[in-house]
């Protein structure tokens, strides 16, 4: 008999992956009969302009998220790793940005970008800086996606290295004091090292969360100004229910999985090969 956690894996993953596979063959609008055509949706995404840029901004998405994310995420918890008054008040604050949704923050956000009122331009007027179109320029909404994502992944980095951290046996640091490891030079031949199965679970694990990043960019930017801030996830959503192309969108569905199994499978052999070691 099937355990109810097979049941529920069942339901809610493998139909669902079956049946973006099934539609992605087929001629479908979400209304009236489907009729397949094969492979025809992968052959029009070959010659899809806005997809390649969309793919294109993805990437570059994903080139300044990353590392930003893991340099916050570290530095705040080397800083937190220290005795400090309220150290666990401000841990608690780093984190709250990660269980807030990403709707929410977006719209948190909409407001501190808005080109009049918003509390950004404001501060940026008072001390002599022009305003910033934040939506209405290219460059800046993509800006503007790149910091909210920043905020929200902070405090997941900081915990994450935290208990790596605190994971280090005492007896490292003493033994590396006796050599003259101190300051940054424990850092960089100690801690670092010890640090960098936690930075590569982070790295794949950011590069799998900006591959799939939609709803902050629905909520500042729908994809605007033109096709700037166009993401997959975002174009596969336009396709789907503004378009009507649930097959097509479908198709960008598979492909999207399909990068993002490549980067679990990487971390899981990653994982495998240390835990054997």
């Amino acid at each position: 008999m099937a355990s109810p956690a097979l049941l529920v894996f069942t339901l809610f993953m493998f139909i669902p992956l079956a049946l973006t596979f099934w539609y992605s063959l087929q001629r479908y609008s979400g209304f009236g009969r489907m009729r397949f055509i094969g492979l025809d949706n992968y052959a029009a995404i070959i010659n899809d302009a806005t997809f390649w840029t969309a793919s294109l901004n993805t990437l570059l998405y994903t080139a300044l998220t990353v590392p930003i994310g893991i340099v916050c995420g570290l530095s705040a918890a080397l800083l937190l790793n220290r005795w400090m008054p309220a150290r666990g008040l401000f841990r608690a604050l780093f984190y709250v940005p990660v269980v807030i949704s990403g709707v929410a923050s977006g719209i948190i956000f909409l407001r501190l970008f808005d080109p009049i009122v918003g509390i950004l331009n404001q501060m940026l007027t008072t001390i002599g800086l022009p305003a910033i179109d934040w939506q209405g320029n290219g460059t800046w909404a993509l800006v503007s996606i790149i910091l909210v994502s920043t905020w929200q992944g902070i405090g997941f980095g900081m915990v994450v290295y935290l208990a790596a951290l605190q994971g280090i046996p005492r007896e490292v640091y003493e033994a590396g004091t006796v050599d003259g490891a101190v300051g940054w030079k424990r850092f960089i031949h100690i801690t670092w090292p010890l640090l960098r199965p936690t930075t590569f679970f982070l790295v794949v694990y950011s590069i799998i969360g900006s591959f799939q990043v939609f709803d902050v960019v629905y909520v500042l930017t729908r994809g605007g100004p033109g096709t700037s801030t166009t993401f997959l996830v975002q174009y596969a959503y336009d396709q789907g229910f503004n378009q009507r192309r649930q097959g097509y969108a479908a198709a960008i569905g598979v492909i999207i999985y399909l990068v993002v199994l490549v980067f679990t499978v990487l971390q899981w052999r990653f994982s495998k090969s240390r835990d054997d070691a």
